[in-house]
């Protein structure tokens, strides 16, 4: 077992010792939800700036002051759908024993409370490594989606500082479970990767947009019917994201990636998202309330 094991009895007990659910929302039942909220404090692998263990927390806490999950009709969301729709589930305590062993944890929790209890999983991080562990659950049930990966680095190294399992690495590994990937964002590589991504096989595999191009319509014509979204908080300006591990300058504006999110979810049947890699300034709220912001969009998409 790779994580710290929840139970029913422990999940029932959330609502006590939170209190709220994500949003402030004053209600939430897990046999009831639609969507599982994940949370993994974890940065074991982060290689320049730390504080990716301190995301999920900073988001939630953000996600109480959005106006658009108040109501005064209690149980009712301005946008339609109810508050038991979405379950924040407690932090999961991953192994620090070795990056491999967190990212089998992840396995493990998305597999015991996403999968096998068919609830779309919106994980929260920590650094940006857990997302292959939440692919290879999601592979267990479904073989045919695809991956779209919102980043300033394609994260394609096959090993990082003696690590397969870091930050660095994580497309790599999912690339591994015979997934391909379509890569907005990037604007930042390295010779070892553009050699892996000049190779005939990988272009098969990996569609790349750099800088700030969006185009939609490619982008949707490069992906398949299922879709998994990996939000790396870094592909973002840093102008309105500076509280990442790793900036880059240059990044997608707010509105570009609301424009990518609205076509994405429009057109394709989105089975799973994350957020990652939000490293708060501690007295700088900003990008935080905007994570929070970004997670609220993810949900009103999926639940309307």
């Amino acid at each position: 077992m790779f994580y710290q094991k929840l139970t029913i009895n422990s999940v029932k007990k959330l609502y006590e010792q939170w209190k709220y659910n994500f949003g402030a929302l004053e209600k939430q039942d897990f046999e009831k939800s639609k969507l599982a909220i994940f949370q993994f404090p974890y940065d074991s692998t982060v290689s320049f700036g730390s504080g990716a263990k301190e995301g999920p927390v900073a988001i939630v806490r953000n996600s109480r002051f959005l106006d658009e999950m108040w109501s005064d009709e209690k149980g009712v969301l301005l946008d339609g759908f109810i508050d038991t729709d979405i379950f924040l589930l407690d932090e999961f305590i991953l192994s620090r024993n070795s990056a491999k062993e967190a990212v089998d944890g992840v396995t493990e929790a998305v597999g015991d409370w996403a999968v096998s209890k068919n609830k779309f999983p919106l994980v929260l991080g920590g650094e940006h490594s857990i997302t292959s562990g939440v692919t290879r659950a999601l592979k267990k049930k479904n073989k045919n989606f695809a991956v779209l990966q919102i980043d300033a680095h394609t994260d394609l190294l096959n090993s990082f500082e003696g690590s397969k399992y870091s930050h660095a690495c994580v497309m790599r590994r999912i690339l591994d479970q015979n997934i391909k990937i379509t890569q907005v964002g990037i604007r930042n590589t390295n010779p070892e990767v553009k050699e892996f991504m000049g190779r005939a096989d990988t272009k098969k595999k990996v569609t790349t947009f750099y800088g700030t191009d969006v185009p939609v319509a490619k982008i949707l014509k490069s992906l398949p019917k299922d879709v998994y979204i990996t939000i790396d908080l870094d592909g973002l300006d840093p102008s309105i994201m500076p509280s990442v591990g790793t900036p880059e300058p240059g990044g997608l504006s707010w509105e570009r990636l609301l424009d990518l999110l609205n076509g994405v979810f429009k057109s394709k049947n989105i089975i799973g998202a994350d957020v990652v890699e939000l490293a708060p300034i501690h007295g700088f709220e900003a990008p935080n309330f905007l994570a929070a912001k970004l997670v609220y969009e993810l949900i009103k998409h999926k639940l309307t």
